[in-house]
């Protein structure tokens, strides 16, 4: 169990959440408090489903939480989306954001993939009788 915070996915998910906290101070609309607490809480889960996953010793229950986090952030990037399409954010946020999103589920996918690679058993080449 590495340092949470050396994990690249924890960090993009992270620096996302502190993105989308100060994003939706701005945010304009009569109903856009329920679709800010919404995003806000899909944001904050990616990076303390990490941190959680990666308590975890058992690969799979690690494996688990990041699926987690990985839902999480496809949560964001809906809110996201539709915080847009109702403009309540302006293009900018909205394209930084959407950047920032695909940018840590890039990251958390790696390291799914990198965990799925450690639960697999070395795999030898056959050796050949001469």
């Amino acid at each position: 169990m590495a340092n949470f915070r050396k994990l690249r996915a924890w960090q993009a998910a992270e620096e996302l959440t502190i993105h989308v906290h100060r994003v939706t101070r701005t945010m304009r609309g009569v109903r856009s408090a329920t679709l800010c607490d919404q995003l806000i809480r899909a944001a904050m889960s990616a990076p303390s489903n990490i941190v959680e996953g990666n308590a975890h010793r058992s690969i799979a229950e690690r494996a688990r939480f990041f699926g987690y986090a990985l839902a999480s952030l496809w949560e964001v990037e809906g809110h996201i989306q539709l915080s847009s399409d109702l403009d309540m954010m302006s293009r900018k946020d909205y394209e930084a954001l959407l950047e920032e999103t695909i940018n840590a589920r890039r990251m958390l996918y790696g390291l799914l993939k990198k965990e799925r690679t450690w639960d697999q058993p070395k795999q030898t080449a056959p050796r050949t009788n001469r």
